[in-house]
């Protein structure tokens, strides 16, 4: 697997897909996920190749990519682009559910599998986690469990978004959660998330207990002069 080398700032995305009103959508998803831009779009493997291929395609840290496209599916693309030397990352989104699907994505190098229909949070969890993989990739040397961890962590957690949450428990609920611990300075106790979030003590602990078993929140304990540790929270 190799991450895309662009260079700083936002992350570049080709969006491609062969309907011309999903690709807008997504493409609006992706404007609307902090660090990320619209590189452009496609809509066949042969405008993909040929972006990719042209100047352009140097400021594509990322592919979005449909399966079922008019002249070749995603997967051959992918193929052919990996022999033409692109290392371009790709996340697939598409409607093919199949497990051989599923599984030649992975065998190619797909980072992340987005099935259709889905949710703009759903997008956004894909892309955040695409995000904190690149951060978490930054710089040179040996990397020690902690650091390699880290790494798998930041993929593994993408899987885990809102868009894929447990029966009984709210995508919105989820949203609200992450925000404000995203928009908090640092760590934050169960009862200061709720408290900013205007949700019960309660379901702010069992969110974060969902999202800390996801990845996506880190656990950390604060101990005082007295009495039990105090379990805080912050954004991966």
């Amino acid at each position: 697997m190799t991450l895309g080398t662009g260079p700083g700032g936002p992350l570049g995305v080709l969006v491609v897909d062969d309907d011309v009103r999903v690709a807008r959508v997504n493409a609006a998803y992706v404007g609307k996920v902090a660090g990320f831009r619209v590189a452009g779009q496609a809509h066949t493997a042969a405008e993909a190749l040929a972006f990719l291929e042209d100047a352009q395609g140097a400021h594509v840290d990322l592919v979005l990519l449909d399966h079922y496209l008019p002249d070749e599916t995603g997967l051959s693309l992918v193929r052919r682009l990996r022999q033409l030397g692109h290392h371009t990352d790709i996340i697939m989104v598409t409607a093919a559910r199949d497990i051989a699907t599923v599984q030649a994505a992975m065998r190619h190098g797909a980072l992340q599998y987005l099935v259709k229909p889905f949710t703009f949070a759903g997008l956004r969890a894909k892309l955040e986690g695409y995000a904190a993989l690149r951060r978490a990739l930054e710089g040179d040397g040996e990397a020690g469990q902690d650091q390699v961890d880290r790494i798998f962590g930041a993929l593994g957690g993408a899987s885990a978004g809102p868009a894929e949450l447990p029966k009984g428990h709210s995508a919105l609920t989820a949203d609200l959660v992450r925000e404000v611990l995203r928009g908090a300075e640092g760590p934050l106790s169960a009862q200061e998330v709720a408290e900013r979030s205007s949700l019960s003590r309660q379901t702010a602990q069992r969110y974060l207990k969902l999202l800390e078993r996801t990845g996506r929140v880190r656990l950390s304990l604060k101990y005082g002069e007295t009495g039990r540790p105090e379990h805080r929270y912050d954004w991966v």
